[in-house]
């Protein structure tokens, strides 16, 4: 599901180029457009964090799934800008709910000294479909054009509902567990939908982890929305060309998401530490992109750029699994509600790095000037993580220690 939910966010990156020329958009409105996905994505996060709670992760990501397929298939028939942003906005209403859901269905299945792992398997699932899907869609370009790829990607995520839907079950049993591996599974994180989430008291626990989502948010959005067009228009190199660099830009992620989780499981089993688990690999991802990221503002050569952005993206990207496990550490039992809380951060980057990045290529004409932003915010969020305590859960009843 990830993997599939960041081929159909980031499909168009590739595809603008050719969007751009084809409905005649400047770089400002092809930002905003970017950007229309993450009003209601951000919305989304916390509808969608209360659904999965309420209504179980079966029903709410087959729902979310069939909204996103429709919105995909909607992008192809696209004829200016408010057609592509109306259809941006109906896929952000799609994968609104879906992380949060997913969160939630993770915190019941599987035990709990591996979150940060099953965070980092799927985060880098997503970043493989980032990596995949500036070559698959210059590929379906070539041979069904850029309308015709947005309906053959619509297709495939179709698949992945029906199976979802047959094959997914809310609550874990036995069968087709046994009772070892049941008992395996926290207890603690088996809320039900008759218990009320506390909104308010919740909401104030997860403001903190909210601001560093935002933060870490701010360079990913820059990453999905621009990097395919930086390797286009900045160093002139061709669809093809553009669509590999961004493919190994991407493929850094992968590793970055994965071992972020690893790592922050191993210092937690070794430890028992949530601070250390959880915080330290978040400032040290952070900080890692702040001096990785300066080489792409001062040297204007597409292979030390390349190497550079690859290198930063694999540090932001060991953020991913340690913050998405820290709803999880917080508040298990409304794990759907806090991991929206916390994403609401991400999305809200979303409405404004695509489009401030955008604006200060018009206004400037310089691709790189707007990466100093990102080197602020990472500088900021590194600061902010102390203030997110994972290790103060949110429910009355302690955490038990975490078998080795």
């Amino acid at each position: 599901m990830y993997l599939i939910l960041y081929v159909d966010r980031v499909n168009i990156s590739t595809a603008a180029p050719l969007i751009k020329a084809d409905l005649g958009l400047s770089n400002t409105q092809l930002g905003l457009a970017f950007s229309a996905f993450a009003y209601p994505y951000a919305l989304f996060q916390l509808i969608g964090g209360y659904f999965g709670d309420k209504f179980g992760a079966r029903l709410t990501l087959c729902v979310s799934g069939l909204v996103v397929c429709a919105a995909t298939a909607a992008t192809g028939a696209v004829g200016g800008l408010a057609s592509l942003f109306a259809a941006r906005l109906a896929l952000g209403i799609g994968e609104g709910a879906t992380f949060p859901t997913a969160t939630r269905a993770m915190a019941v299945w599987v035990p709990e000294r591996s979150w940060g792992f099953a965070q980092g398997i799927t985060h880098s699932s997503a970043r493989i479909g980032n990596a995949a899907t500036p070559p698959l869609i210059a590929l379906l370009i070539g041979m069904v054009s850029w309308r015709g790829a947005f309906v053959v990607l619509a297709l495939l995520s179709l698949i992945w509902v029906l199976v979802w839907l047959w094959y997914f079950r809310d609550v874990p049993a036995t069968p087709p567990l046994t009772a070892e591996e049941l008992a395996t599974l926290p207890t603690r994180s088996r809320g039900t939908a008759s218990e009320p989430v506390p909104w308010l008291k919740l909401l104030r626990r997860m403001l903190p982890v909210t601001a560093v989502d935002f933060c870490y948010g701010w360079t990913l959005w820059l990453f999905l929305s621009w990097i395919p067009s930086l390797f286009y228009q900045n160093y002139q190199q061709n669809l093809m060309q553009s669509a590999f660099y961004s493919a190994g830009v991407f493929l850094s992620g992968v590793i970055g998401d994965t071992l972020g989780g690893v790592v922050s499981d191993q210092i937690l089993r070794r430890t028992g530490d949530r601070n250390a688990a959880r915080r330290n690999v978040i400032v040290a991802g952070m900080l890692g992109g702040v001096l990785l990221l300066i080489p792409v503002m001062l040297v204007h050569d597409v292979n030390v750029s390349a190497i550079s952005l690859a290198a930063a993206f694999f540090s932001v990207e060991l953020v991913v699994a340690p913050i998405w496990a820290v709803p999880m550490d917080i508040a298990p039992k409304y794990s759907g509600s806090a991991s929206g809380m916390m994403n609401f951060g991400f999305g809200l980057a979303g409405i404004i790095s695509p489009f401030v990045f955008g604006y200060l290529i018009d206004r400037t004409g310089s691709w790189t000037l707007p990466f100093a932003g990102s080197i602020c915010l990472l500088l900021l969020g590194a600061g902010l993580a102390f203030r997110m305590r994972p290790d103060q859960p949110f429910e009355t009843t302690a955490i038990a220690p975490v078998a080795a």
